[in-house]
């Protein structure tokens, strides 16, 4: 069983910045493959971004160049930086680790962008 746990979440202003954490338990953590997922109210969960466990990222369109997810093997930790947010990218965001067939989802941070 891998603990998966989100931080980082708050209110933040059109334009604003926030760094989302989210922490996976396990001697393995990089051989994890990471992401970060998010729901808003009344929408189906959608990817936001995506490492692998070899580094390679992919990005949703709607955050490409705003958005970059990184990880920290030494941490066991991986990063979503925000930036340039908008109230569309309002939701609760979900932490994901897969590894092999098994799947672990965090619990949910919340992400307000308003004014």
């Amino acid at each position: 069983q891998v603990q998966v746990v989100e931080s980082g979440g708050g209110s933040v202003q059109p334009g604003g910045s926030l760094r989302l954490s989210c922490a996976a338990s396990g001697s393995i953590f990089s051989s994890y493959a990471m992401g970060w997922y998010r729901q808003a109210p009344g929408r189906q969960r959608e990817l936001v971004a995506h490492i692998s466990s070899g580094g390679s990222t992919t990005y949703a369109g709607s955050v490409k160049g705003r958005f970059t997810i990184s990880r920290d093997n030494a941490k066991n930790t991986v990063y979503l930086q925000m930036n340039n947010l908008t109230p569309e990218d309002t939701a609760v965001y979900y932490c994901r680790c897969t590894w092999g067939s098994n799947v672990y989802w965090g619990r949910g941070t919340q992400v307000t962008v308003s004014s």
